[in-house]
């Protein structure tokens, strides 16, 4: 355990070094455990240990003294730094309480009439030099506490990595990828957040205590009164802040349902266009909006109250005292320094009563987190010495002596008994039933199970090739490497014995071009025959291979086998273990290892093994038949992907599929690249996701990343604003809000600030009177008054908060949120395809998120404090006229700050955002592939690449901390100066001044930094999030296509009667600017006639289709059914009148009877009777929930057959005239196949059929055949007559073995 944690910082030494602990436990697990609570009160509750277990544990317990304490780890580490900004705290809030104490002084300095001047320019300087040591201490400790809480993050992600590459299978269960990418983003980030506030946690209770004490000095015993008032407010914004968080959670989960089902609609748009459900799908959207908008709405009125709270509890507490302290005692006179002392001081208590709620929920999110760390960083750690890989004695390159492993300590074991030796350089196969333990064995050999008993020893270097193969997110070329230097040569006989010279060719980029993520822009085929590749570049001793030929075609592997891994490839002479189907390769392996329910039931020879007469002999018999299918298959392919001019095929077939098979497999996906270019990117993306989904064995390249350069502005980029955010987009807001309302908000806003000053003007009124001894006669007056202008500042804010955030803001995110939808829904397909999903979601997650709840918070900040700011310089420039001259100085100066510092945090928050993705999907892209890197012994590399990442996303995060504390020094030195000239003023016209104004005056500019600097950070997030209505508009505006219906043109409700379809001189094309794909066409089809169309790739069999539902609209010429011009009636009307089984059976989650009819339109015993007819009805009734049954996202419970017989169903279920076909010959076995279409032959006999067929067997029964070619008809007639032509479907069929 120990040489993996090589971590610099003492922050890692809270990892138990176990090696040295416990050798009593030794005997009972074959390693020494780590940790002792772990297994008890199991982490997440999914790996309890069994009773006995635990008692085990507990005798240990003395051997293993404690469980780590992550906490202990991080204080060592870090405290000392974070003291630092402690101190500079403890400084700061000391310093705070010197200008109330000025304050009185120059109070009372303006009451003296004979102090020489230059006290009052003393104590107003002094003033402004304690302001400005303040705000450089306060920067300081902040500066202090963000870097500590950058370096936290920066060594939990590091510690949570290292520790994923080498956790056990068990614990790995316990965690997925996500919630570990979790513990990395929101975890670690929690802990960030918390290091900055972290030192309120002492600072708030000192500043309260302090303000107590100097207010107890100034008023007396009526202050209790006051902080009643305070403690009062406590509970009430605690309880508040609980029911918020709760409805927060609730909104979570509203949205990521709201979130999941968007993204099936996007996945399944196609489908939903062919069977006219956007309206069904819509209505579930917006259901489940409306929940969350109630959520959001209840959410604001809470936020309406504690905003009132606390917007009024100064004031409230103010007035108390006061009220309190002028009738408790007639002698209690209230002046001017007392007042405006008392209110500075309530002012300063506001913000630590404030802050700590905050800190508290802060603490207990942190802990929690904490909990989550510690215990993933205390699972089990592979015990990197169950392999023994010294052993040099034996002549064995892998032995396997009575091994016993399982996946994790409490569970079965998988392998029992377990001898194997396999001598240096051969070659054995490993074979067996599915699930028997063929890949345990190799995860066994790899040191990834646990070892119960036994002995497993490998010599030399290893090399694993798992079964899915695991592709990074890097160059094509980087992905072989791997991590070794590059030599041509070697690289150049890789690839050609990978057979990956031929894709190379097609690749955009060659071998440097950029794979996505999880290889998404290869073929299963391809990602295998890489993961190969890296195994040969590697030259290790010994090579693990785990069913790496199923994922390719059957020529593929054999070219694979000959020149790789078989007595004459490449690898000959190495010692070689391969796990495989194919039976086909077995004679000519050195041995062979049988395997039957986790033991080896058999080894020995090809020969031997079939005299014996066991369990391998019958494992032949059953796979060989399954074995000539899938021969066939292969043969299938080459027709259907067929390429070359007819005769080659014909004549040179057989020996192609031998010799050839890498150029044909080169040819095909050439010319998918041309069928790219010549537009019929549609059928072929179709296609392509069709083939990930459910065959390995094809090699489509789907077509997001992978594109030759022509076409490379298929997906736009998306466009990021940079720059001021023009004033358009804030009047689009104000348009969704409503202009009018817009224009009262504001007035509001400006009526609340106003009420707020009128109280304290009426309170520098009413200390006045202290001077004119008439304060006897007014008390009642007075804090009538003044109650009375406080409690309307009040009401006024929570009728505000209520109209704006409540209802019209709420509104506008419903507005908006609504017009997207419709705008996306009624996209045409071409928008799909030219626009990645992942943008769209984004758009409807984050962005929609910024208009529910950010944008709102922003603006009512923003108003709150630009109000503010605007009395004060108001009441300042009233009193003292000449400060006006001073304002417009320091205006310009602010302005330049924020414009500089807006521009630039906005810059650096991309950068920053853009940089963080990368560590996760680095991150989740190591935790699937930790088995392949710890084989290749690659864990220092990729930590070292972790730690890189990680540096280059606080690269752009240190500025953006740097830049905030530029600002904040800044904008205080402004406030400063207001505080300065204030003061200067009130110095030099104290003659005209009473002592109350010049007490508002001051009192007021020391408040008013505060306001600035929100008003600087407010209006930078308000910039950054306005963007999102712009972005949301841009999609709520798309090109929609044609009207769903058109009053004046439906057709009658029975039709189509006959199902006559026509074409006529028809033409069409993907896109503005692309060629035809279709020329021409005429042909005519009668009622119930039923046409199956072939033809080669990209010839527009399924561009016929998508014209007849109109996904693409005509360039030419028109199609009529039954005598109606589809062209001109609604969208809707049309696609519900037709029927299609889609070549990719999609499906939504929900349940099935959702999936089979969204709107309800049919009665229980109709869809039983589609279901009986589709073959489904006994799975069906056999579950539980019958037709309620749910199926999981893109129905991932079923099997790919099962999904293709509910698309069946559906089809059965609409009945319409006319039935379209796109046959999914790689989706299904030859049995559902025959099912399928025995099922068409009897339940649409009357129907129009419209067949696009692969397998020709299918369509030989039809009464005409319609064959494509490069977009027009090469020929349409009834089978036969075609086959007697020899023309091209001749030919076809005499490949396919139909035709002699």
């Amino acid at each position: 355990m120990k040489p993996i944690l090589t971590f610099p910082l003492t922050f890692l030494n809270f990892y138990p070094s176990s090696s040295e602990q416990n050798l009593t436990s030794q005997a009972v697990y074959a390693k020494p455990q780590p940790s002792t609570t772990k297994q008890v009160s199991g982490g997440t509750g999914e790996n309890e240990s069994s009773p006995e277990e635990v008692d085990v544990l507990l005798s240990n317990h003395k051997a293993a003294p404690h469980q780590p304490s992550f906490l202990r780890a991080l204080i060592k580490a870090f405290g000392p730094y974070f003291l630092i900004g402690s101190v500079f705290k403890f400084l700061q809030d000391a310093i705070t309480f010197v200008n109330p104490q000025l304050l009185r002084m120059l109070i009372s300095f303006t009451k003296q009439k004979d102090v020489p001047d230059w006290w009052g320019y003393t104590l107003a300087f002094l003033m402004f030099f304690t302001a400005l040591l303040q705000t450089l201490i306060l920067h300081h400790h902040f500066q202090y506490c963000f870097v500590t809480g950058m370096n936290v993050r920066t060594a939990l992600i590091g510690a949570i990595y290292r520790k994923a590459l080498v956790i056990t299978n068990a614990a790995k269960r316990s965690s997925t990828v996500g919630e570990i990418v979790n513990l990395m983003s929101v975890d670690a980030q929690r802990f960030m957040d918390l290091t900055t506030f972290l030192n309120m946690l002492w600072s708030a209770p000192l500043q309260i205590m302090l303000a107590l004490f100097f207010l107890w000095q100034n008023l007396g015993p009526s202050v209790l009164a006051g902080v009643a008032v305070m403690v009062m407010l406590i509970p009430f914004n605690a309880f508040i802040a609980m029911k918020t968080r709760a409805y927060q959670v609730e909104q979570m989960q509203h949205k990521d349902a709201r979130i999941k089902l968007m993204n099936e609609i996007l996945n399944g748009i196609k489908v939903l266009k062919l069977y006219a459900w956007e309206n069904s799908f819509k209505d579930k959207v917006l259901a489940i909006r409306q929940k969350e908008l109630n959520v959001l709405r209840k959410t604001a009125y809470l936020g309406a109250l504690s905003t009132m709270a606390w917007t009024s509890a100064p004031f409230l507490v103010a007035l108390t005292t006061f009220a309190v302290y002028v009738t408790v005692d007639e002698n209690n006179v209230l002046d001017a320094e007392k007042a405006f002392v008392s209110l500075s001081l309530f002012n300063i208590l506001r913000f630590p009563l404030n802050m700590l709620p905050q800190v508290i929920s802060g603490l207990v999110q942190a802990s929690v987190s904490l909990k989550r760390i510690q215990n993933f960083l205390s699972n089990d750690e592979l015990d990197p010495s169950s392999v023994d890989r010294k052993n040099t004695s034996s002549e064995f390159a892998v032995s396997v002596i009575s091994g016993k492993f399982t996946w994790a300590k409490e569970d079965q074991p998988v392998l029992h008994n377990i001898n194997v030796m396999v001598p240096q350089g051969s070659l054995v196969a490993v074979v067996g039933h599915v699930g028997c333990g063929k890949s345990s064995l190799i995860s066994a050999l790899l040191g990834d199970m646990e070892k119960v008993e036994g002995e497993v020893s490998v010599l030399g270097s290893m090399a694993y090739v798992p079964q899915q193969a695991w592709i990074q997110n890097a160059t094509l070329r980087d992905n072989i490497l791997f991590g070794r230097s590059f030599k041509e040569q070697k690289y150049r006989r890789v690839l050609d014995a990978c057979a990956l010279t031929p894709d190379l060719e097609v690749l955009p980029g060659g071998d440097m071009t950029e794979i996505g993520e999880k290889g998404i822009n290869l073929s299963g085929g391809q990602r295998q025959r890489v993961s190969l590749a890296r195994a040969l570049y590697r030259e290790a001793d010994v090579y693990l291979l785990d069913d790496p030929l199923s994922a390719v075609d059957a020529h593929v592997s054999k070219h694979i086998f000959d020149n790789l891994i078989g007595p004459e490839g490449v690898l000959k002479g190495k010692t070689r273990i391969l796990v495989t189907h194919g039976i086909s390769f077995l004679p000519q392996v050195d041995n062979i290892v049988v395997m039957v329910e986790g033991r080896v039931s058999e080894m020995g020879s090809y020969q031997e093994l079939l005299k014996q007469n066991g369990a391998f002999a019958e494992f032949l018999r059953n796979y060989a038949l399954e074995d000539i299918i899938e021969e066939d298959e292969a043969l299938d392919e080459l027709i259907e992907d067929e390429l070359f001019p007819d005769d080659v095929l014909s004549n040179h077939h057989t020996d192609m599929v031998d010799n050839e098979p890498t150029i044909n497999e080169a040819k095909k996906s050439f010319m998918r690249q041309i069928s790219i270019l010549s537009g019929d990117n549609e059928s072929f993306r179709c296609r392509s996701v069709r083939r990930h989904g459910c065959s390995q064995r094809r090699h489509p390249e789907p077509q997001e990343k992978k594109k030759p350069l022509e076409v490379e502005k298929l997906i736009q980029t998306e466009t990021a604003e940079t720059g001021r955010v023009k004033t358009k987009v804030f009047l689009e807001y104000a348009k969704a809000v409503g202009l009018v309302l817009s224009v009262i908000i504001c007035l509001l806003y400006g009526c609340q600030s106003a009420a707020a000053i009128g109280a304290n003007v009426w309170l520098s009124q009413w200390t006045n009177d202290a001077l004119t001894n008439q304060t006897k006669e007014n008390v009642d007056m007075r804090v009538g008054v003044y109650a009375a202008l406080g409690i309307a500042q009040g009401v006024l804010i929570l009728v505000n908060c209520l109209l704006c955030r409540a209802y019209s803001m709420l509104r506008a995110a419903k507005l908006t949120h609504c017009n997207m939808l419709q705008g996306v829904l009624r996209a045409p397909q071409a928008f799909f395809e030219s626009t990645p999903t992942g943008r769209l979601l984004n758009r409807f997650s984050k962005d929609v998120d910024a208009i529910d709840s950010h944008i709102p918070d922003n603006i009512d900040i923003w108003m709150r404090t630009f109000w503010y700011t605007l009395n004060v310089l108001l009441i300042c420039s009233a009193l003292t006229p000449m400060f006006l001259i001073v304002i417009a100085p320091l205006m310009v100066f602010y302005w330049w700050v924020q414009r500089f510092y807006v521009a630039t945090s906005r810059q650096l928050k991309r950068l920053e955002s853009v940089s963080r993705s990368p560590i996760y999907s680095h991150f989740s892209e190591t935790i699937t592939g930790s088995s392949v890197i710890r084989a290749y012994g690659r864990h220092t590399a990729f930590i070292l690449m972790n730690d890189i990442k990680v540096d280059e996303n606080q690269k752009s995060y240190y500025p953006g901390i740097v830049s905030n504390r530029w600002l904040g020094v800044r904008i205080e030195f402004i406030g400063n100066c207001i505080v300065l000239f204030a003061a200067l003023f009130a110095v030099t016209g104290k003659d005209s001044l009473n002592p109350g104004l010049v007490g508002l005056s001051v009192s007021y500019a020391l408040q008013v930094t505060m306001s600035l600097n929100w008003m600087v950070r407010m209006t930078s997030d308000l910039e950054n999030n306005i963007v999102a209505v712009e972005r949301v508009k841009e999609y709520s505006e798309t090109k929609t296509e044609a009207p769903w219906e058109v009053e004046n043109k439906k057709p009658p409700p029975e039709w189509p009667m006959e199902g006559n379809v026509e074409f006529k001189e028809y033409s069409v094309r993907y896109r503005e600017g692309l060629d035809l794909v279709l020329r021409n066409i005429t042909l005519s089809v009668k009622g119930g006639e039923k046409i199956g169309i072939v033809g080669r790739t990209g010839a527009g069999k399924s561009s016929m289709t998508l014209c007849l539902f109109r996904l693409l609209e005509a360039a030419g010429g028109e199609i009529t059914i039954d005598g109606v011009k589809i062209s001109e009636i609604g969208l809707h009307d049309l696609r519900s009148k037709l029927t299609i089984i889609p070549q990719e059976p999609v499906l939504f989650s929900g349940t099935l009877r959702m999936n089979l009819d969204p709107f309800e339109k049919y009665s229980d015993e109709e869809v039983w009777k589609a279901l009986e007819h589709s073959h489904l009805h006994r799975f069906v009734s056999n579950q539980p929930a019958k037709l309620e049954m749910e199926c999981s996202e893109g129905g991932e419970n079923l099997s790919v057959g099962q999904r293709q017989l509910v698309c069946l169903a559906r089809a059965l279920l609409r009945k319409t005239r006319i039935l379209i076909l796109d046959e999914a010959t790689a989706a299904i076995d030859l049995e559902t196949d025959d099912l399928i279409q025995s099922t068409i032959r009897t339940q649409f006999e009357d129907c129009t059929v419209f067949t696009i067929a692969h397998r020709l067997n299918t369509i030989m029964d039809y009464t005409r055949v319609l064959v494509l070619d490069k977009g027009q008809i090469a020929e349409f007639d009834t089978p036969t007559n075609l086959i007697s032509k020899r023309g091209i479907f001749y030919g076809m069929a005499k490949d396919a073995g139909l035709a002699q």
